[in-house]
């Protein structure tokens, strides 16, 4: 089990630096056009949608990193002052109330409009180069799935936690 989660972890981590580069490109995208608009009066067609494709690519792809860094927001009124145990606690019955169930439809869903993306050779057509849609399509379907699997790793931790008192990895 040590095994599979430490992938599931590695995963993540590598994933959370990929999306740092996306943040590296989207900024470089962008000052390309900033260029070129204001610089050489020449806008370009393209940098809207592969904008707002890189910035789709790094919320869902970070969404793991985050996960498995523990940095999503939390309303924190009384998690803060339980025991580790009583944490474990709140976070299984969480995950199997919310997370589970709302991650798990995200997950199918984007699966199955990935494929209809595909089957309908589905285009943005909200610019003249007309971009296709299923590489961004994958893109969250693959960042749901990796969440999806961020959040079992840390729900077996979590179910440790209360067998044990201290989770194994």
């Amino acid at each position: 089990m040590k095994r599979v989660l430490g992938f599931i972890d590695s995963t993540s981590l590598w994933t959370g630096k990929v999306v740092q580069w996306l943040c590296v490109i989207l900024i470089l995208v962008l000052s390309y056009e900033v260029t070129m608009r204001y610089v050489f009066n020449a806008p370009t067609v393209w940098v809207m949608q592969t904008a707002m494709m890189i910035g789709g690519a790094i919320i869902t792809l970070g969404w793991c990193f985050v996960q498995q860094q523990k940095s999503h927001v939390r309303v924190d009124l009384f998690y803060g002052r339980l025991s580790s145990k009583r944490q474990a606690l709140v976070n299984v019955l969480g995950s199997l109330v919310f997370f589970f169930p709302f991650v798990g439809i995200l997950t199918y869903r984007s699966f199955t409009q990935f494929l209809y993306s595909v089957a309908m050779s589905e285009k943005m057509p909200e610019t003249a180069w007309y971009p296709p849609v299923y590489p961004i399509k994958l893109v969250i379907f693959v960042g749901f799935l990796l969440f999806l699997l961020q959040g079992c790793a840390q729900f077996v931790r979590d179910v440790q936690a209360l067998r044990k008192g201290q989770p194994d990895a």
